[in-house]
């Protein structure tokens, strides 16, 4: 019984050994270029935290927070550890599986038919206890690999699910930089409006003193009126504006959205370009990427555990324990029972079950290679428009610095010549008007700028570099 024992403990631990599918790229079936058609960046490399790039010690904290806080990432993680646990219900047997029993056992007998000396014709009967405790054990003979098919795919299920964690962080602090920077540029749009609606008021009054004195006729005096009445009104869809994207961050970061935080005085500059890379390696960078690659590995492991459910499943079971009828006994060696039985279970007809699982695993494959082709093409797609719109906003910035600085300055020259009697008012207010219009697109077009460098790290894999292990995890 030892001997049996440790062959079964030995063949255990050498037959119970499965790990997650390897890492493997499918081929697409398009022609990939040697490098980016759109103007690759050059600068220094994406680090884990790409969000440091921006130099803003307040985004560092926030995201941070949102990381430990926000509730879309707890959702996940939970699913993350519910695939953890599926993978070890899959994987457990591979193992002996064996209980403890212990029973007690009260008979009771009649002896019908037998004389009974000196009895009174009743029946004669017996009552007895016994007492039993042993071990019990069933292991499947993992011979074909089907088991460990099935872990693996398990496995593999696990490593997807970390991927679409390692995903859903990267989503969360892309997006609560973006929340930051469009509530500084709210805040700033506000202070922008702020003080055109207070220019305004300034040139207003000016105005009504010509006015009152005959200077100006009453046309002027309505036009001005206008215009601040206009300012006035674009503070307050400022205000509107503000006060929803500071409450939006706030959800991010787990707070109540109370519309009380802070923000910084003025937008983060832009970091300076990032590497892009090749085409080729963005299948191992990007999470989203990375869960299509393990679903597509699962799906195969599933395709082995579909063809070997055919061959034949080789069982034991074995117990061992003791029977008697004191309970004093139960150690004693005199009493020891065991068994061991062996069983080799042949399908051979299932109706074409076995053949039909086996084909709605090759399909479940090949829908999952056309979506993880389908998902690359888009992420070629998000990073080829990313580079083209980092380059491109950075020219608009300019050009719109550019434009602001002119109107700021005719602006100021209209409000003078029509203070001098040189110009009408119709001049000024659109002059007026330009300057604000300009400053606030040459604002929007900032934040466009970092949102958009923001874009272009999630679209390159959110600068983690990762690596899938064959115990089931991916680390940085």
């Amino acid at each position: 019984m030892r001997s049996a024992g440790t062959l079964l403990a030995t063949a255990a631990l050498v037959l119970s050994c499965a790990s997650a599918p390897k890492l493997q790229h499918p081929t697409l079936d398009t022609d990939l270029p040697a490098r980016w058609t759109a103007s690759a960046p050059v600068g220094d490399p994406v680090g884990s935290g790409w969000w440091t790039g921006f130099s803003d010690t307040r985004l560092d904290a926030l995201i941070d927070e949102a990381l430990s806080r926000n509730f879309e990432l707890k959702t996940v993680t939970g699913r993350m550890r519910a695939a953890r646990a599926q993978a070890r219900i899959v994987g457990a047997p591979l193992l002996p599986q064996a209980s403890l029993d212990f029973s007690r056992t009260r008979t009771r007998r009649n002896f019908i038919g037998f004389p009974i000396p000196g009895g009174n014709g009743g029946v004669l009967n017996t009552t007895t206890t016994n007492y039993g405790v042993s071990t019990n054990i069933n292991w499947e003979i993992d011979l074909w690999g089907r088991l460990s098919d099935d872990k693996a795919a398990a496995l593999a299920d696990l490593q997807g699910s970390q991927a679409d964690l390692y995903g859903a962080r990267s989503s969360v602090a892309g997006q609560t930089a973006k929340a930051w920077f469009a509530a500084i540029e709210a805040h700033r749009q506000l202070e922008l409006a702020r003080a055109t609606r207070d220019n305004f008021q300034v040139v207003n009054e000016r105005i009504e003193n010509r006015y009152a004195r005959g200077l100006r006729p009453s046309l002027d005096l309505r036009l001005s009126r206008s215009n601040v009445a206009t300012a006035e009104a674009v503070v307050l869809q400022r205000m509107q504006q503000y006060d929803s994207a500071v409450r939006q961050l706030e959800i991010l970061l787990g707070r109540y959205p109370s519309a009380e935080l802070t923000v910084a005085s003025d937008l983060p500059p832009v970091p300076d370009a990032v590497p892009a890379g090749l085409p080729a390696d963005l299948i191992a960078r990007r999470p989203d990427l990375m869960l299509a690659e393990r679903q597509l590995a699962a799906a195969g492991a599933r395709i082995g555990v579909a063809k070997k459910a055919r061959y034949p499943a080789v069982r034991l079971t074995g117990s061992g324990g003791s029977s008697t009828a004191s309970l004093t006994d139960l150690l004693d060696g005199d009493f020891i029972v065991w068994s061991l039985v062996s069983s080799l279970l042949q399908p051979l007809f299932q109706g074409g079950r076995l053949s039909a699982g086996v084909d709605l695993a090759e399909a479940s494959r090949d829908q999952v290679l056309a979506n993880f082709a389908g998902q690359a093409l888009r992420a070629y797609g998000e990073v080829e428009s990313a580079l083209v719109a980092d380059g491109l906003l950075k020219q608009r910035e300019a050009a719109l610095l550019e434009a602001s600085t002119q109107a700021a300055a005719a602006r100021e020259l209209a409000e003078s010549r029509y203070h001098g009697g040189l110009s009408d008012v119709i001049t000024m207010l659109d002059a007026q008007r330009r300057a604000f219009d300009s400053e606030g697109q040459y604002l929007a077009v900032r934040r466009q700028r970092l949102d958009a460098r923001v874009d272009l790290y999630l679209a390159l894999g959110g600068g983690f570099e990762r690596r899938i292990t064959e115990t089931g995890e991916i680390q940085e």
